[in-house]
C-alpha cells in the first residue's frame, strides 16, 4: 500500500526562514537609509565620530581609507561570536540582516551621493537625528546595529547591578574621546558628544515619546465628583485608592487617572473647578498598556 503521507517539516522550516528574512523588512530599510545618511553623509566628512562601533569604524576609515559599513560589519563579528549565547539566535539573525542592509547603503548607495561639508555643528546635529531614527527603527522590530549592544548585554549578564545607561555612556565617551588624537582636533570630541546626545533624544522620542502619557495623582475630599467630571470631560476613567495621611493620621482617598499629555490641562481645570484645595501630582509615564492606550 502506497504511503501518501506528506512531510511538512521542510515547509515549516522554509516558512520560518522566510519570516526571518522578510518580516518587518521595511524597518531595516528605513533604519539603514537613515543610519547611512547620518554616518556617511554627515559624520564621515565632518571629521567627528559618535560612540560605539560606528565611531570606531569612522576613525579607522579616516586613518586607513576603509569603507565605513564593511569595517563596522567586520568589527561586529567577534562581538557576535562572544555574545551568541547571551542574546539568542533570533536577535543575532535580525541584527545580521540589519548590518548587511546598512552596510550596502553606507558603502555603495550613499557614497555615490553628495556629502555635507558645511558647518560641523550642523553636521553633528543632523548626524545624531538620522542615526537616532535609524537605531530606533532597528530596535522597534527587535534588532540593533550590533556593536556595543552585544557588549553591553554580555556585561549585564556578568554584572547585572550595573545600570544599562551607565555602561552605554562609559563606552560611548571612551570612543568619542579617541576622536581627539585621531582627527587632531578637540572639536571632534565636542561634535561627537553633540551627535550622541541628539541621537539619544531622537531615539527616546521615537521609542517612548509616541506612547508617553501622564499620570495624575489627586488627593481631595471630593474625589467622587472629580472622577465624574473627568469622565464627562475627557472620557477617561479613574481609580480610587484608600490611604492614610501620616501627619494627622486621617483617612484620605487618592484618585489615579492616566491620560494623554493634551488632556492634562482639561483635567486639572475640572479639578480646580470642583475642588480648588485639591492636591495634584502630575508624573511622566513612558508607556501605558490597556484599554484606551496600548493594546498588547
Amino acid at each position: 500500500m502506497q504511503n501518501n503521507t506528506v512531510n511538512i517539516q521542510p515547509m515549516i522550516r522554509r516558512s520560518k526562514l522566510g519570516r526571518l528574512l522578510f518580516n518587518n523588512l521595511h524597518y531595516d530599510l528605513i533604519g539603514s537609509i537613515a543610519l547611512a545618511i547620518g554616518i556617511t553623509t554627515f559624520a564621515k566628512y565632518g571629521e567627528f565620530a559618535p560612540g560605539g562601533i560606528s565611531g570606531i569604524s569612522l576613525m579607522l576609515s579616516y586613518l586607513f581609507h576603509l569603507p565605513v559599513g564593511a569595517t563596522a560589519f567586520v568589527l561586529n563579528i567577534p562581538l557576535i561570536i562572544l555574545s551568541y549565547r547571551v542574546v539568542g539566535k533570533e536577535f543575532i539573525f535580525k541584527t545580521m540582516r540589519s548590518l548587511i542592509i546598512s552596510t550596502f547603503f553606507m558603502d555603495v548607495v550613499f557614497e555615490m551621493l553628495p556629502h555635507y561639508v558645511g558647518d560641523p555643528t550642523l553636521a553633528s546635529v543632523f548626524s545624531g537625528v538620522f542615526c537616532g531614527i535609524g537605531m530606533a527603527m532597528f530596535y522597534l522590530h527587535g534588532s540593533s546595529s550590533g556593536g556595543t549592544d552585544f557588549l553591553i548585554m554580555s556585561i549585564k549578564v556578568r554584572h547585572p547591578y550595573l545600570p544599562f545607561g551607565y555602561i552605554t555612556m562609559i563606552l560611548d565617551v571612551i570612543v568619542i574621546c579617541l576622536g581627539w588624537p585621531v582627527f587632531g582636533n578637540i572639536n571632534a570630541v565636542l561634535y561627537g558628544l553633540v551627535c550622541s546626545f541628539t541621537m539619544s533624544i531622537v531615539m527616546d522620542k521615537i521609542l517612548y515619546g509616541r506612547d508617553a502619557a501622564k499620570l495624575l495623582i489627586i488627593i481631595s475630599d471630593k474625589n467622587d465628583e472629580i472622577a465624574k467630571r473627568i469622565s464627562e470631560r475627557t472620557g477617561r476613567s479613574s481609580t480610587l485608592l484608600h490611604g492614610t495621611g501620616t501627619y494627622l493620621h486621617t483617612d484620605k482617598d487618592v484618585l489615579l487617572c492616566a491620560c494623554s499629555r493634551t488632556q492634562v490641562y482639561l483635567i486639572t481645570e475640572e479639578i480646580r473647578t470642583v475642588a480648588p484645595e485639591a492636591f495634584i501630582m502630575v508624573t511622566e509615564t513612558s508607556e501605558i498598556f490597556g484599554e484606551g492606550f496600548i493594546e498588547k
